[in-house]
């Protein structure tokens, strides 16, 4: 273990930091067209918002009815250079009690160096990523509706969100989604995990949760839902002791629907069935 903790994306660090000056990489931006800011005319922001929740409530149970395939690589870079990186690939089934059960099938020798994962760090990989926006979490979150845009192929309903306040031990949320205008699920997030804690002493082995800027795209799987296929962060983490360059991609591949074809229904809200969706789309 090493000499200070860091939380980026969800994942705790123990690092030995040395100074890099270089800005970050990621971009919300990428791929979008510009911001139109004026209100929606199909609908109303509020009705946009309750109508995208429902939906992400019935992607959570959804995803739960699928095998996939989750690779993680976390890097830590000195300029350009990649200085260590730790690699794993899951399968993720369930069992008949609906049971996560993950089987490594990859997983090469962590040449991480000044940094180290912690069990903590992969519940994170399984829970926090992508960012799940259902009815039930809506009281916690300010939501402001900020133009409509187009990214990539898709065009989407702009929302900024940050959480009405902050319980401690949680962690919330903050940043951007854009939600697609004809599903109204979310199809791309980018911002931030908060709280950040900062050190309170100059102690050698003095605390700190500090968090980068991510962005996770989705695709539409079966005709129906728009699950996580790529997250990426690339960021510096400023800690009292110097700054780390940190690169974190996750992809998940190969959904694959399980078991008998029960319906999911969440409060009134059925997807439509398969044949009468259009061809599948993807934001990148």
């Amino acid at each position: 273990m090493n000499r200070f903790l860091a939380c980026w994306a969800g994942i705790c660090l123990f690092a030995v930091l040395f100074p890099v000056v270089l800005p970050g990489q990621t971009s919300c931006e990428d791929g979008n067209s510009s911001l139109n800011t004026a209100q929606p005319k199909a609908m109303t922001v509020p009705d946009i918002i309750q109508k995208f929740a429902a939906k992400e409530a019935i992607f959570r149970q959804a995803r739960n009815n699928y095998d996939y395939t989750q690779d993680v690589t976390v890097q830590t870079l000195d300029g350009k250079t990649v200085d260590g990186e730790y690699r794993q690939v899951w399968d993720i089934s369930y069992d008949d009690k609906g049971g996560r059960v993950e089987a490594v099938t990859f997983a090469p020798q962590d040449t991480l160096s000044r940094v180290s994962l912690t069990p903590e760090d992969l519940e994170d990989f399984r829970n926090r990523l992508p960012f799940v926006l259902t009815t039930d979490d809506l009281p916690l979150y300010n939501i402001l509706y900020v133009g409509e845009q187009h990214v990539d192929e898709i065009d989407t309903y702009v929302f900024d969100v940050a959480p009405k306040a902050i319980e401690k031990g949680k962690r919330y949320f903050q940043g951007r989604i854009w939600v697609d205008d004809h599903d109204l699920q979310i199809v791309k997030t980018c911002g931030q995990n908060v709280p950040d804690v900062r050190a309170t002493s100059k102690k050698k082995n003095a605390r700190e949760n500090l968090t980068p800027k991510f962005v996770t795209y989705r695709e539409q799987v079966d005709g129906q839902y728009w699950f996580p296929t790529y997250t990426r962060a690339d960021d510096f983490l400023h800690f009292q002791g110097g700054d780390v360059h940190i690169r974190e991609i996750i992809k998940y591949t190969n959904y694959k629907r399980f078991g008998s074809r029960t319906k999911i229904i969440f409060k009134g809200e059925v997807p439509p069935e398969k044949d009468q969706k259009p061809p599948e789309k993807k934001p990148q």
